[in-house]
């Protein structure tokens, strides 16, 4: 699709002998905000790193801005759960956003000064200058998550993929980070993993449950029973074409 930002065309990936993801297809309009569903070891977070080019699929397509995914990744910013990192890595909140600028650099690697004066501005857009100077690892889940989404946003990246940001932090936090993607509305494209049922009813402009394949959705035909994680028929055994059926 000319106008897709992120366009996947039956995309299967095993690790192995194991298959994680099927003939899966999903297109995300330029300035679509998606939510992305499913229950834990469907391939959600697969999904996200084949967008990125950190795994390869095994057949299908994928696009990115109409171009490869290596050529395409660098429209990308991405936000993941913080517990995945290092926090024992010696890094400084100030120093983890500029890393969001690192294709951004000259050959010689010396950091402008509005690469700075716009990392200070997401930190203190983000509630973190009390922090800026602390080390990463010593921020709470909450405030980390808050850091993750800055660095994300330091390149301006045209699609922003998020690997549950709000799990398991502060209500303000998460207030906070929805209250900044909801700024990006219609300015990027964003994917958003979240188990969080009233987010997808309230906020996304459609919902992909990704179960090995992609079942696709409008907010309003997901039932309350996800948020339990009861991912079951018949709702999942609508016909792949049912929400364009209904435009």
């Amino acid at each position: 699709m000319k106008d897709a930002a992120v366009f996947v065309s039956d995309v299967s990936f095993s690790y192995g002998s194991l298959s994680i993801l099927s003939a899966v297809n999903l297109v995300a309009k330029s300035g679509e905000y998606i939510g992305i569903i499913g229950p834990n070891g469907g391939g959600k977070t697969t999904l996200l790193k084949l967008l990125m080019g950190f795994l390869l699929p095994d057949k299908g397509v994928i696009l990115i801005e109409g171009k490869t995914v290596e050529k395409g990744r660098l429209a990308i910013g991405y936000v993941p759960q913080s517990h995945r990192f290092d926090r024992e890595f010696p890094i400084t909140v100030f120093e983890l956003v500029l890393l969001g600028a690192l294709n951004r650099l000259p050959f010689l690697g010396t950091i402008p000064t509005w690469i700075r004066n716009k990392a200070g501005a997401l930190i203190q857009r983000l509630g973190l200058e009390p922090h800026r100077n602390k080390a990463f690892g010593s921020l709470s889940g909450g405030l980390a998550q808050r850091a993750l989404l800055a660095r994300a946003l330091l390149s301006d990246p045209a699609i922003l993929l998020l690997d549950e940001p709000t799990a398991n932090i502060d209500p303000p936090s998460a207030a906070l980070i929805f209250e900044i993607l909801e700024e990006m509305r219609g300015k990027k494209t964003i994917l958003l993993i979240t188990h969080d049922i009233k987010t997808v009813l309230e906020k996304v402009d459609k919902v992909y449950c990704i179960e090995g394949a992609a079942h696709l959705f409008r907010p309003g035909e997901v039932c309350e029973h996800f948020a339990f994680g009861l991912y079951h028929t018949p709702l999942l055994g609508l016909p792949k074409n049912h929400f364009e059926r209904k435009n």
